[in-house]
């Protein structure tokens, strides 16, 4: 059974960071990409980064130069790391994969950004 647990998510200060966590259970973790993705209240889920796994990165533009995402194999676990954070960001953030022809998501971990 695939799983995925986020966690990392809080409330921050404009300008501060936090390093957001999934976990991945259930699949052949390092054969896998993972991607983040978020959610604003009355806003359509986006992308924000993915990571192929040879380690290969995806970054949105909204994200570019602020956020990056990375990969521990051994661990099972994909960081996004996020700096320079800002109001826009708030949004609850989704980790993803895709296996078997099917989209699996996590629970999700809140981000709030106060100005």
């Amino acid at each position: 059974q695939v799983q995925l647990v986020e966690s990392g998510g809080g409330l921050v200060q404009a300008g501060g960071s936090l390093r957001l966590s999934c976990v991945a259970s259930g699949i052949t973790f390092s054969s896998q990409g993972i991607g983040w993705y978020r959610q604003a209240p009355g806003k359509q889920r986006e992308v924000v980064a993915t990571i192929s796994r040879g380690g290969s990165t995806y970054l949105a533009d909204y994200v570019k130069g602020r956020f990056t995402i990375s990969r521990d194999d051994v661990k099972r676990t994909v960081y996004l790391q996020m700096n320079s954070l800002k109001p826009a960001d708030t949004a609850v953030y989704y980790c993803h994969v895709y296996v078997n022809w099917r989209d699996y998501w996590g629970q999700g971990t809140q981000v709030t950004v106060s100005s």
